[in-house]
């Protein structure tokens, strides 16, 4: 009888959570985080799928968290090590389980960020930065962010690629700061998502404290929708639609020829906004209602099969990878 306990003991989570009570932290964070986006509002799109992620992942015995492969692609696969690139999808289905297969599949593979950048694309409109340059000014005070980030990284001790997509996080948003760790530290991936996220989802809370310190009251009562009829801009531009098409294809190849490794998520973000300004020549390829429904399928799976590889062993000693 008592082997028969046992053995229904060792059945469940808790002899595990008990031998490594690091669990508990990650269902804390879990718990936190869907407390914020669910009773807060702050931000439930990002916070919910993160949230979630987190939790089921880090169950011990359900298998949904993500098994991350090493530098050379090589993981461990019933006692065997493999390359996770020369396994058929279905093998990895069937030896790491569901999570891994869509895992391996969407994000590694880096799909799903290029996806969501193509529907950003589609609903940006570029026209008040082209009759304004200067704002684009705006634009270039983020990579002060990325340098400074990435210098004190570097200085306390992370790798030059583990610093590079530390950096990402305070320049871009989620998808590149996905994309860039994919490609530089995948072993860091869930702490990077799990940062990029919330700081977004926090910025209704952070952007008022802000805005008290260093905003007078005139300035909060401008009507920004008004100043471009109050202060339009002294440059002229006689056909704006066609600038407006010129932008994205000039874009793209100048990033191209500059920055190869950017042209994915660059090239898809400006065939988006192309579609869009071609207008009806293009109006089966390009409509706004399918842009939405593509960013709220995305974005959400986005987000939750990444935070599937934000175990406790990771988080733990995220410099190491997974066996």
């Amino acid at each position: 009888m008592e082997d028969i306990f046992a053995k229904l003991y060792d059945m469940t989570a808790f002899s595990n959570i008990i031998a490594d009570p690091s669990f508990l932290v990650m269902y804390a964070i879990a718990f936190i985080l869907l407390y914020l986006g669910i009773k807060k509002h702050y931000e439930p799109l990002l916070l919910v799928p993160i949230a979630f992620g987190v939790l089921i992942a880090n169950f011990p015995g359900g298998e949904m968290g993500v098994i991350q492969a090493d530098e050379n692609g090589m993981v461990m696969v019933g006692g065997v090590m493999k390359n996770i690139w020369e396994m058929p999808l279905h093998e990895i289905a069937h030896d790491l389980g569901l999570m891994n297969f869509i895992y391996y599949m969407l994000i590694k593979t880096g799909f799903l960020p290029p996806v969501i950048f193509m529907g950003v694309g589609a609903l940006t409109d570029f026209g008040p930065m082209l009759r304004n340059l200067r704002l684009s000014i705006f634009g270039a005070a983020a990579q002060l962010g990325i340098f400074t980030v990435l210098l004190c990284a570097v200085m306390i001790g992370f790798t030059p690629q583990e610093a590079g997509a530390l950096g990402i996080i305070g320049g871009a948003d989620g998808p590149t700061a996905i994309f860039t760790t994919i490609k530089l530290a995948p072993h860091l991936l869930g702490p990077i998502a799990i940062a990029a996220y919330s700081y977004m989802a926090l910025v209704p809370v952070i952007i008022p404290m802000v805005v008290k310190l260093f905003c007078t009251k005139k300035e909060l009562m401008i009507n920004m929708k008004e100043q471009e009829k109050l202060y339009p801009s002294k440059t002229e531009i006689k056909n704006l639609r066609v600038l407006k098409i010129i932008f994205p294809i000039a874009v793209t190849t100048i990033v191209a020829l500059f920055v190869p490794t950017a042209v994915p998520l660059i090239g898809m973000l400006m065939f988006g906004n192309l579609i869009k300004e071609i207008g009806s020549d293009t109006s089966r390829l390009f409509d706004l209602k399918y842009s939405h429904y593509l960013l709220r399928f995305a974005t959400p799976q986005l987000i939750q099969y990444v935070n599937y590889s934000f175990i406790t062993y990771c988080f733990s000693q995220p410099s190491r990878e997974l066996p």
